[in-house]
């Protein structure tokens, strides 16, 4: 299979998994206090660029489906994007991976939360309780995943992953 083709499929497959993950789990994932476990999967692109496509398009597709409209579609995705481009660039220093997508869901998806959803709380609990939930989920879900495929041969050879 050419080299296009595999990153295609992972891609796909990646997105796939993150929107069913989100969809599975409703209402825990979105708002101003969310436990999105597909979150965990933010990580793959230290070790799987082609999961950089793949999480912003499942983010996309569980965004217009999770019924907030356009804004979380275009700004979840802009979170999505730049936190797998951070996390990829990152790819060296495995502690700091949960950082990007922490960051950035913090602060974008908490402020457009805030100012467009759910003012219950102040912006910046908004943002720290998104910031929290995504800290817990990348380091005690997405840190051992990705541990756990670099270790396993067998997913090694299915993620292609090499060092």
């Amino acid at each position: 299979m050419k080299k296009s083709v595999k990153f295609l499929v992972q891609a796909a497959l990646i997105a796939a998994l993150y929107a069913t993950l989100t969809l599975v789990l409703g209402t825990f994932g979105y708002g101003p206090v969310q436990f999105r476990i597909a979150e965990a999967l933010t990580l793959l692109p230290a070790i799987m660029p082609a999961s950089i496509p793949g999480l912003v398009v499942g983010c996309m597709f569980a965004n217009w489906i999770g019924g907030f409209g356009i804004i979380d579609v275009v700004f979840g995705s802009l979170a999505s994007l730049l936190a797998a481009i951070s996390t990829y660039l990152l790819r060296r220093h495995k502690f700091l991976y949960p950082f990007p997508p922490v960051l950035f869901n913090s602060i974008i998806v908490g402020s457009y939360v805030y100012f467009l959803f759910d003012n219950s709380l102040t912006l910046g609990l908004t943002m720290l309780s998104i910031g929290i939930s995504e800290l817990i989920i990348c380091y005690g879900l997405g840190l051992p995943l990705i541990t756990l495929i670099k270790k396993n041969p067998a997913l090694r050879k299915v993620f292609e992953i090499e060092d």
